[in-house]
């Protein structure tokens, strides 16, 4: 997709990646999501890590907003 903000996401875990390297951010939060002691902020971080790791389209500035409840 090359940064066109492309949104992919899988039913069954609510788990979603957007933009260029969203496949590869969501294959590694699905593996990093049952870790013990992880929080969903370190998942989303590490995440893009190696989505930055992976992706030519993706870098590793990230800014992670949450939403609290």
């Amino acid at each position: 997709s090359r940064g066109l903000g492309d949104v992919y996401k899988r039913q069954d875990d609510g788990i979603i990646g957007i933009g260029s390297g969203g496949n590869y951010a969501m294959a590694a939060a699905k593996a990093l999501y049952d870790i013990p002691g992880l929080s969903l902020e370190e998942v989303a971080q590490k995440a893009m890590q190696i989505a930055g790791d992976i992706d030519v389209y993706t870098n590793h500035n990230v800014i992670l907003e949450s939403i609290k409840k």
